[in-house]
């Protein structure tokens, strides 16, 4: 397993780590997938405060209790679980941040947390209340780094001229280039690292029909997932190997965290962490097989 610095943190992340939000709803369940992925070699699991209505940590701290300082645990706050269930309200606030990090410490059984994220952002948001919130659980040492996770380029600049954030959690995949654009050269010029998620888009690169995609039309995606398939096929991987492979090319990204629920899955996701990067051919064909995509 290759393990990369995140950002300006002391943190190694595997080279692909794990997306917890598509767990199941069994404990033991989940417990066995958690420890058979750490048992190869991942070691940083990303879940977030409101995955599950709070299960999500629920599982992933009883899940860790007995090895908790093997492993790096993220998680996230910002969107507040209304009181009767229906949806979220944004709350980035100091008070709301300050008093989230306990419930998520009770969760997750710890009394720390590896990467604490705001889970989205705008540019009408209190930043600096935001940081200051950060800064203080870092010293309080509730938290050890922090970043966001965040797909608005403007967000992103702020919080790199601002703050002293770790990292950027994006979304990132051949249907969706446009961290390209603006944020990949810049977090990587100012060390930070980038936790790209979605970078199978949602399944429609390796076995999922073909169906529109952000402005993508229903003919393009199968133009990507068909060159992926191709690329797979010439190389002797498989699609998700190549679908990661082509995230984790650029200098930029940490890690690759993929939402796992299945062996199948994992294997899968373990399988594109011990293969070669994609040979310059391989990744120009998959480059130019759709127009890039632009932020709006």
């Amino acid at each position: 397993m290759k393990y990369n610095l995140l950002g300006n943190s002391i943190l190694k992340v595997s080279q692909v780590s794990f997306g917890c939000m598509s767990l199941g709803d069994d404990h033991e369940s989940n417990a066995t997938l958690l420890h058979n992925a750490f048992d190869q070699g991942i070691n940083y699991f990303d879940t977030a405060d409101v995955y599950q209505n709070g299960f999500n940590e629920i599982t992933v701290g009883k899940a860790f209790k007995g090895i908790r300082d093997k492993v790096m645990i993220a998680t996230k706050v910002g969107n507040q679980i209304r009181k009767d269930g229906n949806g979220f309200d944004w709350n980035p606030t100091k008070v709301y941040i300050l008093k989230s990090i306990d419930d998520s410490l009770k969760r997750l059984q710890t009394d720390y947390i590896d990467l604490y994220q705001l889970h989205g952002g705008t540019m009408e948001d209190p930043i600096d209340e935001t940081i200051e919130a950060f800064e203080l659980l870092k010293a309080q040492g509730k938290i050890r780094f922090y970043g966001i996770s965040s797909i608005r380029p403007a967000v992103i600049q702020e919080y790199v001229k601002r703050s002293n954030i770790s990292s950027v959690m994006m979304q990132y995949s051949l249907l969706d280039r446009r961290p390209e654009e603006l944020c990949l050269n810049l977090l990587h010029q100012h060390n930070i690292g980038v936790l790209a998620r979605g970078s199978l888009a949602k399944g429609l690169l390796i076995d999922k029909p073909a169906a529109p995609f952000l402005k993508y039309s229903n003919e393009e995606v199968k133009t990507a997932a068909l060159s992926v398939k191709s690329v797979a096929v010439n190389t002797k991987r498989s699609s998700t190997d190549v679908a990661l492979k082509f995230v984790l090319h650029h200098p930029a990204i940490t890690s690759a965290v993929v939402g796992m629920r299945t062996e199948q899955q994992l294997n899968d996701g373990l399988e594109a962490e011990k293969s070669d990067l994609l040979s310059l051919d391989d990744y120009s064909t998959l480059s130019h097989s759709i127009a890039k995509n632009h932020y709006e």
